[in-house]
Order: structure tokens, then C-alpha cells, then sequence
């Protein structure tokens, strides 16, 4: 057995040249990832075929997270000390502490094997309204811990904001406390937030390697679990280098829209250095 895969092996280490990391890179470098040990087909054509559903995962967590955290965030932030926040507060520190993938497997049971609203497995081969369908569930598992998370940031941020004496001056000209949660509070406290939603689709890419295999979603993710235990380099390192890219632009975007957020950011690292 060795003696058979010694010559492929050998062809995309080159363990006496560079090792394994010089190669890699001079693959990546190339824009050749190899060809699949257990497939038999490039690297590439099978990252694109399973592209589509991470992506689509990915987004329509993104989304769930920005529509339900932001307007949670803020109520938290404005009934401060009464029923509604205490509620929230209990009900987020109960979703940070659960993880996402026995979220899902409770998400498997409940919805679809007890109510049936997806058939648990079976991932729709074509309807865009199936499709969307069968990931909200997935991709709601892997974004309630990060809602719970983003609900705290903006209540905690909101909070913050709001002993700052520019508030209490307007307040004392008598503008509504609504007016200047909405108006000024609110845009100031956006940078961290925001921040902190870019740096999260790198969170939900990486998220996707264990939720695609509780609900059997051939994206990138299973792909990778499928190629760790079949023993398929070329296709574990590739994917693992396309989540490291990822992770890294997420991180320099987030960067950048703090900055172009907030000017005073960049002026200040500039100021300091």
C-alpha cells in the first residue's frame, strides 16, 4: 500500500526540496492545488463545486445576525435595568453557552424529524426556495451564539455611549431620549459593532466545518471532514488555506471600516508611531 501511493506522495511534498510548507506555497503561489487523492480530479474543480452552499450558509447566517442583533441590542439598551433586559440577558448568556453543533442536532430532531419541516439529510438538488429552506436551519445554529454575542457588544457599547456629557447636554436642552439614542448614540457606537460583524464571517466560514455535517450540507466544510478521514492532503490543505486567507481578509476589512468609520482611528496610529 505505501509503495503505491509513495510516487504521490513524494510528487506534491518534494520532502527533500523545501519540505511541505515550501510546497504549499509554490502550489498556492502557482494557483495549481494539486489533484484529489480520492477523487481523482483537480483541487480546484472540487472547491468550486462545493463553494455555493458554504457561501450561501455563510450569507444567510450574516444576515439572521445583523436583522435580529442590532434591534435586540438596542432595546436591551433602552429598557436598561427592566423586565425585557433581564430576559435578554439570561436568554444570551444560555445561547453563548451552547455550542453550534448541538444546536443543530436539536435543530435536526425538533424541526426535522418532529415537525418536518426538512427532511434531515436530504439537501434539495434544485428550487431556490427548498434550498434557502434547508440552510435557514443550519445557518440560523451557527448565528444565534454570535446574535447572543453582537446583542451584548451593542448593549454594553449603547451603554458606554450614554454617560458621555454631549448626551446630557441634550438632554438637558429637553430633545427626547429616543431622538438622541437614535441619532447620535447609536452612530457612535457603530465602530466596535461593526468591527466586530466583519471579523464574524470569518467566525461563520470556519463554523461551517462541523454544522454542513450535522445537516449533510456538501459544502466546503464536510468536504474537509470527508478529506481528513479519507487521508486526501491536497484537498485538506487547500481548504485549510482558503479559511486561512479568508479569516485574514475578514480581519484587514474589518480594519478598514473601523477607520473609514471613525477618521480619528487612523490619525491616532499615525499620531502614535
Amino acid at each position: 500500500m505505501l509503495a503505491v501511493f509513495r510516487p504521490r506522495l513524494g510528487e506534491h511534498f518534494e520532502l527533500g526540496v523545501g519540505g511541505i510548507g515550501g510546497q504549499a506555497e509554490f502550489l498556492a503561489l502557482r494557483g495549481d492545488l494539486g489533484t484529489s487523492y480520492r477523487y481523482g480530479q483537480s483541487v480546484s474543480s472540487l472547491i468550486a463545486q462545493r463553494l455555493g452552499p458554504t457561501l450561501t450558509l455563510t450569507a444567510l447566517a450574516f444576515a439572521l445576525i445583523v436583522a435580529v442583533s442590532i434591534p435586540l441590542g438596542v432595546l436591551s439598551a433602552k429598557y436598561a435595568g427592566g423586565w425585557l433586559d433581564r430576559a435578554l440577558t439570561v436568554i444570551n448568556q444560555v445561547v453563548m453557552a451552547v455550542p453550534p453543533f448541538f444546536t443543530g442536532i436539536l435543530f435536526t430532531y425538533l424541526f426535522g424529524l418532529v415537525l418536518h419541516l426538512f427532511i434531515a439529510g436530504a439537501f434539495p438538488a434544485g428550487g431556490v426556495g427548498h434550498y434557502i429552506g434547508y440552510l435557514f436551519f443550519p445557518a440560523l445554529a451557527v448565528a444565534l451564539p454570535r446574535i447572543a454575542m453582537t446583542v451584548k457588544l451593542l448593549r454594553t457599547s449603547i451603554l458606554d455611549e450614554a454617560q458621555r456629557d454631549y448626551v446630557r447636554t441634550s438632554m438637558s436642552r429637553g430633545r427626547s431620549r429616543s431622538g438622541i439614542l437614535y441619532r447620535h448614540v447609536l452612530k457612535n457606537t457603530l465602530v466596535p459593532v461593526l468591527t466586530f460583524l466583519a471579523m464574524t464571517v470569518a467566525d461563520l466560514l470556519a463554523g461551517s466545518v462541523v454544522i454542513e455535517q450535522v445537516f449533510a450540507v456538501p459544502g466546503l466544510g464536510r468536504l474537509l471532514l470527508t478529506s481528513i478521514e479519507g487521508r486526501d492532503e491536497p484537498v485538506a490543505r487547500a481548504i485549510v488555506v482558503l479559511l486561512a486567507f479568508a479569516v485574514i481578509l475578514c480581519n484587514l476589512a474589518a480594519d478598514l471600516l473601523a477607520r473609514r468609520i471613525d477618521p480619528r482611528l487612523g490619525s491616532g496610529a499615525g499620531g502614535a508611531a
